[in-house]
């Protein structure tokens, strides 16, 4: 059954039920032993459904992301656990290809969540954590159309939602440090400009897990050039790269009414400046963009 043909009231109680299925027989269930932690609208369904696709690697059930070390941290690891396959499943595989099998998921607003990295270093002191990241400007640009066409962002113009930023994020990001139990919408939905700072949120996860279990994806590389990219991805997680290599297509692509003004390009192309110098101290040389 394709939960995903399935009616919206339908989908929701098959969910449901497996998700308490899945707490229920969580001993027996796989741990992550990557995440995909983001960044937003960098092509992270794209590298999920690649990975996906590998012959030793089982996905989370039913759905991509799980958001648990964000939004559901709550919930605790045994409902965490449930999103995962069963290690019958797994021990399958392994006889099958003689390789380790290994499960995953993805949830973008990891990189971003503050409490994220030591919730993550804390449970799962093992798991490689990818990230990818793409020209900022073009990143915020299509952030923007994304939180529009979901319903999330009623400011329709992007220099406005840009100039409303500062105020809609104030003091939320400390918030959401202190209080575990805090949830800000707008931290979540409306970071346009802030999300594209990417070295500061990977200075943060590299002091909680350790940078050397970090691995960084241009997502321009991994269009443009998607096999390299897929086998320096597969190496990073031990992965064998020989088997069988997926179909690679580019998912969440959402078509544009318009391209940005010339002028708040410029601008925003200026201030990310800085923040890409830094970033290149992560990739060993200036981001693509940039070049």
């Amino acid at each position: 059954m394709d939960v995903r043909n399935l009616p919206a009231p339908m989908k929701r109680v098959v969910h449901l039920g497996s998700r308490s299925y899945g707490r229920l027989t969580a001993p027996g269930r796989m741990t992550p032993a990557f995440l995909i932690c983001g960044g937003q609208r960098c092509g992270t369904t794209s590298l999920y459904r690649a990975l996906a696709g590998h012959p030793v690697v089982l996905k989370a059930v039913l759905h991509k992301g799980v958001h648990y070390f964000d939004t559901n941290y709550h919930r605790g690891m045994a409902w965490y656990k449930g999103h995962f396959p069963l290690l019958r499943s797994a021990e399958k595989v392994g006889e099958r290809y003689g390789v380790t099998p290994q499960t995953f998921e993805s949830s973008p607003y990891y990189m971003y969540h503050p409490q994220a990295a030591a919730r993550i270093a804390r449970d799962l002191p093992q798991a490689k954590l990818l990230v990818l990241v793409r020209d900022p400007v073009e990143r915020a640009y299509s952030q923007h159309h994304h939180e529009v066409a979901r319903g999330f962002e009623t400011e329709r113009d992007f220099s406005s939602a840009l100039a409303l930023e500062p105020a809609r994020l104030h003091k939320q990001e400390e918030k959401l440090a202190e209080d575990p139990e805090f949830y800000s919408f707008s931290h979540q939905h409306h970071a346009y400009r802030a999300r594209g700072e990417y070295a500061r949120y990977l200075g943060v996860m590299a002091q909680h897990v350790g940078r050397e279990r970090i691995h960084v994806v241009e997502s321009e590389r991994f269009f443009s050039d998607p096999e390299p990219v897929y086998d320096e991805v597969c190496e990073f997680l031990g992965l064998p790269s020989y088997l069988e290599r997926p179909a690679f297509e580019r998912h969440n692509a959402r078509p544009r009414q318009s391209d940005m003004d010339p002028d708040l390009r410029r601008e925003l192309t200026d201030y990310y400046l800085p923040h890409d110098e830094a970033l290149s101290r992560w990739l060993g040389r200036m981001p693509v963009w940039r070049s």
